[in-house]
């Protein structure tokens, strides 16, 4: 990632600060999308793992600040619990089966493989939030539930670096009240960016320059969220989310369909 950076700082800079800027938006008209819009766009210039050492501090300062923003955490942390153990077990375990950007492993073609499965994983998102389809569990299902879908969530988010699939229409389906789902959301994503940056971190793919990158892109993700916040009132929610999720459904064909492009 240095070298995308640093190889063409003008451009590369330019365009993760409209990336960021874009993602924070969205998160704040429709109060998710950030991290799964920045990996997306990103993916078209860099691998999925590179993208997402990027996303680490913007996602984790504005998926706290959503986390702290509801009611009381306390019941919510008992009840997910399983589901946050397995995010972090799977993305651990899937960290480890990922090869580094560094290495030789890394291929033009191991990156395009990536690349496509990233698309894979926003198509399945936006096909489930278009459909507004959930996973519901009965409640008595729910300690076995949750950690298969925790774990499958973090074995994607190893490789992708998205970290909405399933548990998005997991959460979904559990039948949470407005505040208390969208602080569920904020503490599965705070759960996930954690875990990333550990394995990011295991893999010495967190370093120096990679961190200040990811600190610089926390002012324009800020910044987007303080300008959707604005707008929200103005544009109707429900047609944006829909506009949003038809946009990632372009964006993932697109990562996927790739390589036969050229």
């Amino acid at each position: 990632m240095d070298t995308i950076i640093l190889g063409q700082r003008p451009l590369a800079l330019a365009f993760i600060f409209l990336v960021f800027l874009l993602a924070g938006t969205v998160k704040g008209v429709v109060g998710l999308g950030l991290p799964t819009v920045a990996v997306g766009l990103l993916g078209t210039l860099m691998a999925p793992r590179e993208a997402a050492a990027l996303l680490v501090l913007p996602s984790l300062v504005t998926n706290v600040w959503q986390l702290t923003a509801g009611p009381a955490i306390g019941p919510l942390w008992r009840r997910l619990w399983p589901m946050l153990a397995g995010i972090a077990a799977g993305t651990l375990a899937g960290g480890l089966l990922v090869p580094a950007a560094a290495d030789a492993a890394a291929s033009a073609s191991a990156i395009a493989d990536a690349n496509a499965a990233l698309g894979g994983a926003l198509v399945l998102y936006a096909a489930s939030g278009l459909a507004s389809y959930t996973l519901p569990v009965a409640p008595r299902f729910e300690a076995v539930a949750g950690p298969l879908v925790g774990a499958a969530t973090g074995a994607i988010t190893a490789f992708t670096g998205v970290f909405v699939i399933p548990a998005v229409p997991y959460l979904g389906g559990l039948r949470l009240e407005r505040d208390a789902l969208v602080q569920a959301l904020g503490l599965a994503f705070t759960a996930s960016t954690c875990a990333l940056a550990a394995s990011l971190l295991l893999a010495g793919e967190w370093r120096p320059g990679v961190a200040g990158a990811s600190f610089a892109a926390l002012l324009p993700a800020l910044l987007g969220m303080w300008l959707g916040q604005r707008v929200r009132g103005r544009i109707r929610p429900a047609l944006f989310r829909r506009c949003f999720f038809v946009g990632l459904l372009a964006l993932g064909a697109h990562l996927m369909l790739r390589p036969f492009l050229h």
